[in-house]
Formats: C-alpha cells, sequence, structure tokens
C-alpha cells in the first residue's frame, strides 16, 4: 500500500516537472514592437569627402619627416598661389625623392669603394689632349716636359697638372715600376707599385689629377704650385 502511494507521488511531481518546462520554453512576443524601414542618404559620398575620410593616405603624427615638409609646402603653395595639390601628387612627389636618394646612396658607395673619381670611370680611357694621343704613342716617347713648360706659359694650370701626372707615370714607367698601358687605370698602376713610399705618393698625385683634370676644377697660380710639390716628391723618391 505504501508503494502505491509513492508510486503516485511520484507521476504526479513528474507531471507538475513537465508541465513548468512547458511553460517556460514559450517565447513570449511583445506585439508592440515596430520594425522601422531607414533610407541612404545620397548626400552620403558627398558629405564624407576630405583629408579626414582618406584612410589611403598618412597624415599627421604617422607620417615621416620628409612627408610632413612635402604636405608643408603643398599646403604653403595653396595659401600663397590658391594651387591645390592632392594627396596623390604628393605622395608620388614623396616617392620620387626616395629614388633620388637611392641613386645618391649608389654613387656614394660606388665612389668610396673604387677610390676614384666617379666621371673618370667614363673619361680616363684613350682620350686626345692637344697633339698626345696616348693610344697612338707609347708615353716615354713624348716630350712631356716641352708640353709642360707650354701650358704654363699660357696659364693653363688644369692642363699643367695633367702634364705633371703624366710626367710622374712617364718616369715610374722608364724605372719599371709600372707596366705603362694606354688602357690601363690608375688602380692598376697603384696595385703595381711595390715601394710603399711610392705608392703613398702616387695615391696622392693621383687623386689631385682626377680632382682637377677630371673634376673640371679651375686653378689659379698659388693653387698650382701648392698642388705641384706633390708631384715633385714622388718624382725624386722615383730617381733616388
Amino acid at each position: 500500500m505504501k508503494h502505491t502511494f509513492l508510486l503516485i507521488f511520484l507521476q504526479l511531481l513528474a507531471l507538475c516537472s513537465f508541465a513548468q518546462g512547458t511553460n517556460d520554453s514559450i517565447i513570449k512576443i511583445d506585439s508592440s514592437s515596430v520594425l522601422t524601414l531607414r533610407t541612404i542618404d545620397d548626400n552620403l559620398t558627398k558629405k564624407y569627402t576630405g583629408d579626414e575620410f582618406n584612410y589611403t593616405f598618412k597624415t599627421g603624427e604617422s607620417q615621416n619627416l620628409l612627408a610632413r615638409f612635402i604636405n608643408w609646402v603643398g599646403r604653403g603653395l595653396g595659401n600663397i598661389f590658391g594651387i591645390n595639390i592632392s594627396p596623390q601628387l604628393l605622395e608620388i612627389i614623396e616617392y620620387f625623392i626616395y629614388f633620388l636618394l637611392v641613386i645618391l646612396a649608389i654613387y656614394l658607395i660606388v665612389k668610396v669603394l673604387i677610390n676614384e673619381n666617379f666621371n673618370s670611370l667614363f673619361q680616363k680611357k684613350a682620350k686626345t689632349i692637344n697633339d698626345i694621343n696616348l693610344t697612338e704613342e707609347h708615353i716615354e716617347g713624348i716630350d712631356i716636359n716641352n708640353l709642360l713648360s707650354i701650358a704654363l706659359e699660357q696659364k693653363n694650370y688644369r692642363l699643367a697638372i695633367r702634364y705633371q701626372f703624366l710626367l710622374t707615370l712617364q718616369k715610374l714607367s722608364k724605372s719599371d715600376i709600372i707596366e705603362w698601358h694606354f688602357d690601363k687605370t690608375n688602380s692598376d698602376y697603384f696595385n703595381e707599385i711595390q715601394q710603399l713610399e711610392i705608392k703613398k705618393g702616387f695615391k696622392k698625385v693621383a687623386y689631385l689629377y682626377d680632382y682637377i683634370w677630371y673634376g673640371e676644377q679651375t686653378i689659379d697660380d698659388m693653387k698650382y704650385t701648392k698642388s705641384v710639390l706633390d708631384f715633385e716628391s714622388i718624382n725624386k723618391q722615383i730617381q733616388s
């Protein structure tokens, strides 16, 4: 009898739990809720224009110093002359400046590595000066002293520096310190010289020659007199 009442009690408890779960699962819908249809303004694209809405172009603190300077110049042109430069054009100018800086860096690296005047790479070979054609005559057969005297009489000191350098090459060749050839460079002769002091002296006069002759520097009597001391020094070392 007790078991029968217990079974009935458990069944009633289960029915109550099922009924409660059913009520909890019902979703109540608020009938007072209303959906509102919204439209996009036709002038939306015009409203959100300008640099502050251009997310592809860096401004303010996100820019580097060069970009800020270019923008400053662009704003100055706009304020003074009324010239409006677009951000895209300013960015192109920035990249172009970067390109020029890379070219300059390459130029300086090449100049340092070869230790020579950059222009001389394209001018050093087979250059005819007045009546000297080094592609046809051997340097030992040229009267360089006479040509040097003529250049000094004409006060052509830049040409005189060239003859001074050729005179040094002539002495080096006659002393069998170098093997002269019109197609060789100053670096080739420098590597052939074994004597340390002559090597140092040749480096000095080669630099003067490249700087004055190939650099097309205009020099006067005083600068020539000062420069020629290095040539006289190495020429004495060659003869000793």
